[in-house]
């Protein structure tokens, strides 16, 4: 049987999930409103306080999100997940609720984030899926940390390489896609100065322009990242993702193919190049391509990827 009925009931109960402050939405409330007993938590670990929200039972499998989103991304595919597995969606440093660090944005630090995490809770490995900036931070944690991973999925990117510095400053009139934030998140300090308190329509417009169908993620949804990015603080953090890649793509260098299992999920836009970068980077490589879905298909496809991630954690 799929996933859908269980993913289908992370629906129509965000209304639960506000605050008690007026247009406040808290951690809190909308883990409740996920079925699967799900519940808001702090960790600290390598010198930062990470937020995470976990619920289900079973083999832990952790959950790392993008940008410019928080661990609400994976809000549609919690409640089926947690049939199978206790599953723990984390706020990355410098993101969501979890603390905003000078540095540390390096993929490296973040990873051994997530493999002090594991051990916090409990475990001596876990499954991970991560998406976008999740999903170089899961790689990460394979090549640094590949005792802590039983299978990792990686969704929409692979790790930064040479390749990044090749991405046009300037596109051509036919390119399909601009990935303009890549230079303006390099900037120091007018990002914050634009972005702080009108996050919603940067939000608006990556959501609009890299979805198939972006009324998959609602005006709450949308609220919901717009508060968790209006701060100058988490701007800041965010951005430093990006700053870091020259030493991730340094890092990237000294790596050899990981032995971890992985599930390489994107969709038509940059399955191309994933198909193409997995498998010389990795040794035991699954790919799927996503169709009818755009960079965000998590939130347009949330049946297809709850299935996908279960058929293939086991």
């Amino acid at each position: 049987m799929g996933a859908g009925t269980a993913v289908a009931a992370a629906a129509g109960t965000t209304a639960a999930a506000a605050g008690t402050g007026p247009g406040t939405i808290s951690n809190h409330h909308l883990a409740r409103s996920l079925n699967g007993g799900f519940s808001s938590h702090y960790a600290t670990i390598n010198g930062v306080r990470l937020h995470y929200v976990a619920g289900g039972h079973g083999e832990p499998l952790i959950l790392l999100h993008g940008w410019p989103q928080t661990w609400w991304e994976f809000s549609k595919v919690m409640p089926a997940l947690a049939r199978h597995y206790r599953v723990i969606a984390v706020d990355l440093r410098g993101g969501g609720a979890s603390d905003k660090p000078e540095g540390g944005y390096d993929k490296k630090t973040m990873a051994r984030d997530i493999a002090e995490l594991i051990r916090a809770l409990g475990y001596d490995s876990a499954h991970v899926a991560g998406h976008d900036i999740g999903s170089i931070v899961g790689y990460s944690l394979a090549a640094n940390h590949p005792e802590r991973l039983r299978k990792l999925a990686m969704l929409a990117v692979t790790h930064p390489d040479e390749s990044y510095y090749e991405f046009r400053m300037l596109p051509k009139p036919e390119d399909p896609f601009h990935l303009w934030w890549f230079a303006f998140t390099q900037v120091r300090e007018l990002p914050e100065q634009l972005v702080e308190g009108r996050s919603r329509f940067l939000i608006d417009w990556m959501l609009d322009n890299a979805m198939q169908n972006p009324a998959a993620v609602t005006d709450f949804d949308r609220r919901v990242y717009a508060q968790a990015y209006d701060s100058r603080d988490t701007i800041r953090g965010t951005n430093g993702w990006y700053q870091a890649f020259g030493q991730d793509i340094a890092d990237m260098a000294t790596y050899a193919p990981v032995s971890t299992p992985i599930l390489g999920m994107a969709d038509g836009f940059f399955y191309t190049s994933m198909s193409q970068t997995l498998p010389q980077v990795a040794k035991d490589v699954t790919l799927k391509e996503v169709t009818g879905a755009g960079h965000y298909f998590i939130e347009e496809k949330p049946d297809m990827v709850a299935d996908e991630l279960i058929g293939f954690f086991g």
